[in-house]
């Protein structure tokens, strides 16, 4: 699977009480039992408007059965110590890859990020005690590098307040098309369309987004920038650079390249490089980095061969 995907049956009285695992193959045979097996397992399976992980659930008639497939691999990722940057009693940054999702989706529960943390934190002499984990940050799927989480009681409004006000410093990574100018500020008002589900800037209604950013190195193509949001919008940098004319490498939702040099870009090319704010409970002052990823300094080394 390489692309989103969605199912949804409505079982007639014929299949009443049949398992969900066997129900779902006799309605699209392009899913075995075994890999129904496995997202039921992820949580993308959901009847009756609730997630659903038992493979054993009695179907029912008339009320609806949605997969959701978002084409990730069927294989939970799993949180590991080399992934972890920085860690306390309080916090707990991680270098987060591409491609995993912060949070919970319609398509996967286990695998994300927020669920990879819990069983990263769970206590192996308490198992049954749910690990305290404040979400105070997100990263879109594509984009990989620092994301910091509260894991104490103690932390978690002071790191809200930090991350949800102009008390941290995020600096991003970005390769972009073309060469925009060496060093400029963007401002508008951010909302989300109606009509396709992206963000753009409007006139009025949106919410007030400010990037800035400067150009570190030039190629013939694209650019490598280094990217500071003065705010937490959606899909910010995104959508800014490439309202600017400079979309993001790899960015499809946004009309980013998808080759370069005749090879294929295999990612978004935004990375969370930098952060920097004050300890929520201690006052220390932090610096937390992340380097890139592989994929993103091939691209960027492709990049400087060409130059």
């Amino acid at each position: 699977m390489s692309e989103n995907r969605t199912f949804r049956f409505l079982p007639v009285a014929e299949f009443a009480g049949m398992r969900l695992d066997q129900y779902i193959p006799t309605q699209a045979a392009e899913l075995s039992r075994t890999m129904v097996r496995r997202i039921i397992e992820l949580g993308g399976v959901h009847v009756g408007g609730r997630r659903i992980r038992r493979a054993s659930h009695p179907i029912q008639a008339g009320e609806q059965v949605e997969i959701f497939l978002d084409g990730a691999s069927l294989d939970p990722w799993r949180l590991e110590s080399t992934d972890v940057l920085y860690r306390d009693r309080f916090l707990l940054a991680i270098n987060k890859p591409s491609g995993i999702e912060t949070q919970p989706t319609p398509a996967r529960y286990r695998g994300t990020l927020y669920e990879a943390l819990q069983v990263f934190l769970r206590d192996p002499f308490r198992p049954q005690q749910q690990p305290e984990i404040g979400m105070a940050q997100r990263l879109d799927r594509e984009t990989s590098g620092v994301i910091l989480f509260s894991i104490h009681p103690r932390a978690h409004r002071g790191l809200t307040e930090a991350m949800g006000g102009r008390g941290a410093k995020k600096t991003y990574l970005a390769l972009t098309q073309g060469q925009p100018p060496a060093a400029g500020e963007i401002r508008s008002l951010l909302a989300r369309g109606r009509a396709d589900n992206r963000m753009k800037s409007v006139a009025c209604g949106g919410k007030e987004a400010i990037t800035r950013y400067r150009l570190l190195e030039g190629f013939d193509e694209a650019s490598l920038l280094e990217v500071q949001i003065l705010t937490g919008r959606t899909h910010q940098i995104r959508v800014h650079m490439a309202e600017a004319g400079h979309p993001i490498l790899g960015d499809r939702r946004y009309g980013g390249p998808k080759v370069l040099r005749s090879s294929a870009i295999p990612r978004l090319m935004l990375h969370a490089w930098q952060l920097q704010l004050r300890h929520p409970v201690t006052g220390e002052d932090l610096r937390l980095e992340a380097p890139p990823a592989a994929a993103f300094s091939s691209c960027l080394e492709a990049l400087r061969a060409g130059k």
